[in-house]
């Protein structure tokens, strides 16, 4: 597949749905300047926005309408999606989603089933409503057009002037980080950042692609895919990709730092990939100019909730 075009479509599609979010250079106590990308401010609060319009966009939608499994964030962005493009969409999300974001799924509009379980579970109840009704589905992080609209997330950070040698991700089923491989194709250095309890890549790259990993901790909700997509591990694995593993207390503590001292908001998987830097679990060579990007902004409990 070519991904550069496919990106360079995909941004094009969707550029007058989504935001063009903010860059800024952050200086936080203990740690080297890094470069900072505010994705956490895309509709719906996360980069999740970007494949579902890309997904809806790129298909001829069914009668029947959308459906998605989710973790939270992506089944508010398939909602929104399909709201402010005129379609129906039935989202399922499995229970430790969380109050917040099954809130936030609810504003959309969407028809909205809580499965008991996990992501998987939610996504075999979305798999028997789409064998059911030939409804269009949308995944969150596993098919081309869902990887190239995460993909213009990078192509859109270096038309700002990314200027970092190293760019940290972090990863849960791996569309994020896969469509930042794809259009970088290893230009710059990509490290994916997996919390311990969910290190679904780093259990892929070890062990093998099919590897099913049991997903826990304060990142599940949103990085808990037990198994990588397929997209992800093969560009991880040509390109020879680094994963690395933090654990909670990391996430935590990176997240409030990212409050007390720059007032930035986010949930635990949105400060995932500034936990590796804060816990030491990568150390940058002296020089080496590093980015991060904060990807998911629906802490739980809701703030104001």
């Amino acid at each position: 597949m070519d991904w550069s075009a496919e990106i360079t479509y995909a941004l094009r599609r969707i550029t007058p749905h989504v935001r063009r979010t903010p860059v800024i250079r952050l200086s936080l106590t203990g740690l080297p300047e890094i470069e900072v990308k505010l994705e956490h401010l895309q509709h719906t609060g996360s980069f999740k926005a970007r494949g579902a319009f890309n997904s809806l966009l790129a298909a001829q939608v069914p009668a029947a309408g959308i459906a998605a499994a989710s973790g939270g964030n992506h089944g508010a962005a398939v909602g929104y999606a399909a709201h402010t493009l005129g379609h129906k969409a039935r989202i399922y999300v499995p229970e430790i989603a969380g109050p917040a974001k099954i809130a936030l799924i609810q504003r959309t509009g969407a028809d909205l089933v809580v499965v008991p379980g996990a992501y998987s579970d939610a996504a075999a109840a979305a798999e028997a409503y789409i064998a059911e009704t030939g409804a269009m589905q949308v995944h969150a992080y596993d098919a081309p057009h869902t990887v190239a609209g995460q993909g213009t997330l990078m192509l859109e950070w270096e038309d700002q002037g990314l200027k970092a040698d190293t760019v940290l991700i972090a990863v849960g089923g791996g569309g994020l980080i896969g469509g930042a491989l794809a259009w970088l194709k290893g230009r710059r250095k990509v490290v994916a950042v997996e919390p311990e309890t969910c290190a679904t890549l780093a259990n892929a790259l070890d062990i093998g692609p099919e590897t099913e990993t049991n997903v826990s901790g304060v990142a599940a909700n949103a990085l808990g895919a037990r198994q990588i997509g397929r997209i992800a591990y093969g560009l991880a694995k040509d390109l020879d990709v680094p994963s690395i593993v933090v654990p909670d207390s990391a996430i935590l503590a990176a997240q409030k730092l990212l409050w007390e001292e720059a007032r930035l908001l986010v949930e635990p998987a949105g400060a995932c990939a500034l936990a590796a830097l804060l816990c030491g679990a990568y150390t940058p060579e002296p020089g080496e100019k590093v980015a991060v990007l904060l990807c998911g902004a629906n802490p739980a409990p809701d703030p104001f909730g």
